[in-house]
């Protein structure tokens, strides 16, 4: 492997895989290099806030919201399903903070469904303590009550009684995060992704 080939390695990851037919690593240019590199400069300038594109992520690759039987805040084998998918995803940027956002349905007071979302909420944040993810990451102290129904209905409505996990920003006093690094979180990801391509014969 040629030194150009080892530094080209080094700074983005590892290569596919070597073509002795033509220059090393031009059948992988997407047509648009210079956007990966205008995307980390805006990151390392802060003029992009990574965590907002990883709260656009998270909500993109993996269900955000479980749902709850009526005047319940247990949860069910498809809740727990869903949140294996979410702490699976979480401990991939240990960088990460979260916050659980409770709802109710339209049935019952007012009070009482401000609880209840509470309860939906730290039933979900419990559970993915429970799966690994540290308690700092996961906060679960919101609750919408029956304030922002999917579905305005005043009857029982499966849809509105949920848990929302979002992306909420980055572990405070994180040393990754304390000296602005963010880089590193993009390199890391990025390099942890890579497939070694089969040689070519």
């Amino acid at each position: 492997m040629s030194r150009r080939a080892l530094l080209l390695g080094l700074a983005g990851g590892a290569l596919a895989a070597c073509d002795t037919t033509g220059e090393v690593g031009a059948f992988i240019d997407e047509g648009a290099f210079g956007t990966p590199t205008a995307h980390n400069l805006l990151i390392q300038t802060g003029q992009l806030d990574y965590a907002v594109i990883l709260a656009e992520r998270f909500a993109r690759e993996v269900p955000n919201t479980v749902n709850f039987a009526f005047d319940s805040a247990q949860l069910d084998e498809a809740a727990r399903f869903v949140l294996m998918r979410q702490a699976s995803w979480m401990a991939q940027f240990p960088e990460l903070a979260f916050r659980v956002f409770g709802h109710t349905d339209l049935v019952g007071s007012e009070r009482y469904n401000q609880g209840l979302g509470l309860r939906r909420a730290r039933a979900v944040a419990s559970y993915l303590v429970s799966l690994g993810i540290s308690r700092r990451r996961v906060q679960a102290v919101v609750s919408n009550g029956e304030t922002q129904p999917l579905i305005p209905t005043p009857a029982r409505e499966r849809e509105n009684r949920r848990a929302v996990t979002e992306v909420s920003g980055f572990v405070q006093n994180h040393p990754r995060i304390l000296n602005g690094e963010y880089a590193h979180v993009v390199h890391r990801e990025y390099v942890e992704s890579a497939v070694r391509a089969p040689d070519i014969p």
